[in-house]
């Protein structure tokens, strides 16, 4: 149901994202169909095989695809993985804890766009993508500015009357990551802006 609502959202339909304590604001997934300021500072330090996790409808992963660079992007609702071929780019109708090719041997994985926050529980999500990138690999992952605080929230999503499930959504701000990497198997963090953007570039131990 997530996905369909998503997918609404993809096909220029409006749609809600619903807070259990009754905030209310616009999916606008459409903001990930182009570039968004800040991109090209991630996609110029991805420089092997990288794994897109939550990829949409795959601007990162078909832009790492004319650069060369050998991509995947997975994600969990077919019109995204739809969108991210027809742009050139490869992908998979997959969840980032079922089974993946590769595992174990990606250079790179991103979680930008939030998608962090994917299951609602961070320290699971980066202990997965420990498993997925190789000794020395590294996540880029988007977080939120400093002082604004990590938060876990119930949402759902709305569209034309119609509501879907609660589930858990997270969000990591820069303060926190560091100690959430090193706790997830990645002992060196570094903290960098682009655009107004916050990441955070954790790498696991070296061979």
């Amino acid at each position: 149901m997530i996905g369909a609502f998503y997918e609404h959202n993809l096909r220029g339909r409006y749609v809600e994202v619903e807070y259990a304590d009754g905030r209310v604001r616009p999916l606008a997934a459409e903001r990930w169909l182009r570039p968004i300021d800040g991109d090209e500072h991630v996609l110029g330090r991805c420089g092997g095989p990288t794994l897109d996790v939550g990829s949409g409808a795959g601007r990162l992963t078909a832009a790492l695809a004319r650069r060369g660079i050998f991509a995947l992007g997975i994600d969990i609702t077919p019109l995204a993985v739809e969108l991210t071929r027809r742009a050139g780019g490869l992908a998979l109708l997959r969840c980032v804890f079922e089974p993946l090719p590769g595992t174990g041997l990606w250079a790179e994985a991103l979680l930008t766009d939030g998608n962090i926050g994917i299951g609602g529980d961070p320290e699971a999500l980066l202990r997965r993508v420990r498993q997925l990138v190789r000794p020395g690999g590294s996540v880029f992952a988007e977080v939120r500015s400093p002082g604004s605080g990590s938060t876990v929230d119930r949402v759902r999503l709305r569209h034309g009357g119609r509501t879907g499930d609660w589930f858990p959504w997270a969000t990591v701000c820069a303060d926190d990551i560091g100690l959430l990497a090193v706790r997830c198997g990645f002992p060196t963090v570094e903290l960098w802006t682009a655009a107004g953007r916050w990441f955070a570039t954790c790498t696991g131990p070296a061979p």
